[in-house]
């Protein structure tokens, strides 16, 4: 069992917790919680559901890209919403993101820190 650990390509020395961006296994690409963060500034930027779910997903498919897929290949999400009140909103930016056969998703309530509206994570079928 070989492991391989994927950062956002823009990540510098933006310490967000213990655990990788993303870990490659067996043809899968296990993508951490993402928030929406700069990593190019190393901070969280609070906005809009809207603004926060696209950043959220920007960061994402910069992980999902580095580690050689697409957004296509996603075929699970699960997310944290920190309002569901703002699940409407939140439906239609992530909707942009997912053509065809969109992932399989869980989507919950939850406490999240540093103010964030949403958290993503994702299981990702690497391509052959």
């Amino acid at each position: 069992m070989s492991k391989i650990k994927i950062n956002h390509p823009d990540r510098a020395d933006f310490i967000t917790g213990a655990f990788s961006d993303g870990v490659v296994i067996d043809g899968f690409l296990f993508v951490s919680g993402q928030a929406s963060v700069d990593f190019k500034t190393s901070r969280f930027v609070l906005g809009t559901i809207e603004e926060e779910t696209h950043l959220t997903l920007q960061n994402i498919k910069a992980i999902v890209v580095e580690a050689g897929a697409t957004m296509d290949n996603v075929v699970k999400c699960t997310s944290h919403l920190s309002d569901i009140n703002d699940f409407d909103r939140y439906n239609e930016v992530y909707a942009q993101y997912f053509t065809g056969i969109r992932p399989a998703r869980t989507t919950v309530q939850s406490v999240l820190g540093k103010g964030i509206k949403v958290e993503i994570d994702c299981i990702v079928k690497l391509p052959v």
